[in-house]
């Protein structure tokens, strides 16, 4: 199996994703990435923040949770980062319901724990965190979208999405050039079928 396109519910949180930033001084191509999130119907969306990050992405992200029916986990590297986090989820949007936040001074050991990974978005302005989190991420069976903001920096800094993602293959990336670069790359899916190298196949 793997993830597959629903731009009904894609629209719906485009447009509930744009009324909650609306206010926002930094909108962030909040809307794009919301829409990806609930379009591709992820059930477990995962992003990282560090303290002074934008806000707009992670209200987008919420909002993509909701329409999706899916559990939304932010990875914090300390108190301070998960309490003003939260505060700005709050002010932004008055949501039903806030993410779920796992504070982690080892990112790379609480991603781990996290299995099943369907959309995940990580800023390389924080790029230790980023790297951390696209390292060691599990993915779903069923494929996983990958979200780099400020993914011009990424570019430039030796990290390669064939080399460092351990989990699975990519097999196609795209950067939009917005607000610092959107890098979006899609990981693929994993049949766990019998091969003649008995080795893992990827389907996309």
């Amino acid at each position: 199996m793997k993830l597959v396109w629903s731009p009904e519910t894609a629209s719906k949180a485009y447009l509930d994703t744009v009324k909650s930033c609306e206010n926002l001084e930094t909108p962030d191509a909040a809307e794009l990435i919301s829409a990806m999130a609930a379009g591709w119907n992820a059930k477990l969306i995962v992003e990282t923040w560090s303290y002074g990050d934008a806000i707009a992405s992670s209200v987008g992200l919420n909002v993509a949770s909701q329409h999706a029916n899916a559990k939304h986990i932010c990875i914090v590297q300390n108190t301070l980062s998960e309490s003003t986090y939260l505060q700005a989820i709050q002010e932004a949007s008055s949501p039903l319901n806030l993410p779920e936040t796992i504070i982690a001074e080892e990112p790379q050991s609480a991603i781990k724990e996290i299995q099943g990974i369907d959309f995940l978005v990580v800023d390389w302005r924080n790029k230790e965190l980023a790297a951390a989190a696209l390292r060691n991420a599990a993915f779903g069976s069923s494929g996983a979208v990958v979200v780099c903001r400020n993914g011009y920096s990424r570019s430039v800094s030796g990290f390669s999405w064939t080399r460092d993602i351990r989990d699975r293959k990519v097999v196609r990336t795209v950067t939009l050039p917005v607000t610092g670069g959107i890098e979006i790359a899609h990981v693929a899916a994993w049949s766990s079928g019998k091969s003649e190298n008995k080795k893992r196949r990827y389907t996309y």
